[in-house]
């Protein structure tokens, strides 16, 4: 499908579920509240399996509520049209979604007590799961090529645009005690640990027996199969399943499936020179 994407203050939106207007809301008129929690990553790092992990601290580990209301109504996404007027009917604590960089992220939050669970992922895994899903939904470009691709999210020429930008942005954030974050990867590794830790950032107290609901409910199998977390009651004018499916392999690593040797070596190449300022390394470096 040809789509054809524009920019605000420099970032890539689809048009459909964006527009100037409502961007500029979002980052300007959008009261966040004290209490809120915020979870923010760049497209394909694992947002989902975020929402559905709070969905279920939220409720106590009960997954009643993940099991009737679809997940984009537990925590839309406020720079969307249909977020913005879904927001309304979010009982508090409302947990949120944003896919916005740092520097256009809601100005309300940076003087409020809310808090932000940051998600990342390897890239390499982003690229792949990004390529399927713009085969899929309606709003973004549809590949021509792998090639073409890489090449478009080396450069930023994607929807929310640098993925390098991105995590760099958000990354300065990490000593901030309202500021979590964490790898898709950590996840896949120690889910139990993890909801712990998120637990203990939100100041939720669940006792042994509701942590395992958690974990249990928000397995990769659990998701697949509950259609209010599939994506599966969305239309298929919006999101073509015929084409894919948006729970598609939920694993780390699947990038050596897919990726040629000269397009590994380009890709490191790529990133060293564009993280190579940051005094950091990632989980999925060291693995």
């Amino acid at each position: 499908m040809s789509v054809k994407y524009f920019t605000y203050k420099g970032v890539n939106f689809s048009p459909g579920s964006y527009s100037q207007e409502g961007l500029n809301f979002a980052e300007n008129e959008f009261q966040v509240q004290d209490d809120d929690v915020y979870i923010v990553t760049y497209p394909k790092s694992g947002t989902n399996w975020m929402i559905e992990i709070l969905s279920l601290i939220k409720k106590n580990g009960d997954p009643t509520w993940c099991n009737n209301v679809p997940i984009w109504l537990r925590s839309p996404w406020f720079e969307t049209l249909e977020g913005q007027s879904q927001i309304k009917d979010v009982t508090p604590p409302r947990v949120l979604t944003s896919h916005l960089p740092f520097q256009i992220f809601a100005k309300s939050f940076f003087t409020s007590k809310a808090k932000i669970i940051y998600v990342m992922r390897n890239p390499k895994d982003i690229l792949v799961s990004l390529f399927h899903f713009s085969k899929m939904l309606c709003l973004y470009k549809d590949p021509e090529s792998s090639q073409e691709f890489l090449e478009d999210f080396l450069h930023g020429n994607v929807p929310y645009s640098s993925w390098f930008d991105h995590v760099k942005g958000w990354i300065q954030m990490k000593d901030n005690k309202n500021f979590f974050y964490i790898t898709y990867e950590e996840l896949q590794q120690d889910l139990r640990g993890n909801v712990v830790k998120i637990c203990e950032f939100w100041g939720k107290e669940l006792n042994e027996a509701q942590i395992d609901s958690v974990v249990n409910h928000a397995s990769f199998t659990a998701m697949k199969d509950n259609k209010m977390s599939n994506y599966t009651l969305l239309p298929q004018d919006f999101m073509d399943t015929t084409k894919g499916s948006f729970m598609r392999k939920g694993i780390v690593g699947d990038w050596k499936n897919h990726f040629t040797v000269a397009q590994n070596e380009y890709f490191d190449k790529v990133y060293q020179e564009k993280m190579k300022d940051l005094n950091m390394s990632f989980f999925w470096e060291e693995m």
